[in-house]
């Protein structure tokens, strides 16, 4: 394999015929059309991406069939190093952030597969790999296997562990302390699937000969019973409460890879970054408008309310279409 400089990074020269097909999100497999239109582009085509161990395509099976109708027969490729279920992870996030849509269809079969290979990820997380929305990938999920498993955790779109029934955890804490009373505090929290900081509440609670779960959520569950994290108490009001901080939302998007992965994506955030109103920011704003121009600001402010009013009808009706 010879390397080329394209851009900052690395591609090597690969023949195409040493290259195994790649296990695709796309149901339909190649979509002869638009590999034609890719081939018929005077611009040199982003390197395909290809899995170390085993020559697999990750991305990039459009750009290898353009190339072939070009008569070549080696393609610029850069290389990932992983597993085959984090090679699929990649194959679909660069699907959802470039080059052919994937359809709804893919997007969901994609998820499927995903909980099947990481049941502990969060539906947000699955969400942000394939461009769905989580409450589409709950539906998925409890469409598969992946909900059959009897587990305490979620990993979030933090990476971080995060329980799904506080209570439930506290309960096998507090079963593990009787057991092995002398247990360090940070095995008996990894055991349970809680915190250090809850294994410690757990030890003091049973000491003071009190439940190991708080009354007030031995009756909520403090969980939701539907499989679902709550995530209300670590990142912000909840996903549905109109008063939201906008602050939370633009943060949220802002690490979603679907957007920041793609120019258009980043556009977008760039563009979501200038048009929102910030809290009681507005007010400081509006001491500068004098009284012959209050008219002219508000039909403004009247008019931005009735296009942001269409965006959130377009999106409603994007998510339910789902």
């Amino acid at each position: 394999m010879e390397r080329a400089d394209v851009g900052v990074r690395y591609a090597y020269s690969v023949r195409i015929d040493n290259l195994l097909p790649a296990d695709s999100p796309r149901l339909n497999g190649l979509d002869e059309e638009h590999a034609r239109q890719l081939a018929e582009k005077e611009s040199e085509l982003p390197p395909i991406l290809v899995h170390r161990t085993t020559l697999r395509v990750i991305d990039g099976m459009h750009r290898i069939r353009a190339a072939e109708l070009n008569g070549r027969s080696e393609i610029a490729a850069t290389f990932f190093d992983g597993s085959a279920a984090e090679a699929f992870l990649r194959s679909v996030v660069a699907n959802i952030s470039h080059g052919l849509p994937l359809s709804m269809a893919d997007r969901k079969a994609a998820a499927g597969r995903i909980l099947t290979s990481h049941p502990l990820l969060s539906d947000r997380a699955v969400a942000a790999y394939t461009g769905l929305a989580a409450r589409s990938v709950g539906a998925v999920r409890r469409r598969s296997a992946a909900d059959s498993l009897q587990v305490n955790v979620r990993i979030g779109t933090d990476g971080k562990p995060h329980p799904l029934n506080r209570a439930a955890g506290r309960i096998r804490a507090s079963e593990v302390i009787a057991e092995r009373p002398d247990l360090p505090l940070r095995e008996i929290a990894r055991v349970a699937g809680i915190s250090v900081g809850t294994a410690h509440d757990v030890r003091t609670r049973l000491r003071r000969g009190e439940a190991p779960v708080p009354a007030t959520r031995a009756a909520t569950g403090d969980g939701d019973g539907a499989g679902r994290v709550r995530t209300t108490a670590r990142t912000g009001p909840d996903e549905h409460d109109g008063t939201r901080d906008p602050h939370f939302t633009l943060r949220r998007l802002a690490g979603d890879p679907s957007l920041r992965q793609s120019e258009s994506g980043r556009e977008l955030l760039r563009w979501l970054h200038t048009q929102v109103a910030m809290g009681d920011d507005w007010k400081r704003r509006m001491d500068a408008v004098p009284p012959h121009c209050a008219d002219a600001v508000a039909e403004l402010a009247r008019q931005c309310s009735d296009t942001w009013r269409q965006i959130a009808r377009e999106m409603h009706r994007r998510t339910s279409a789902e």
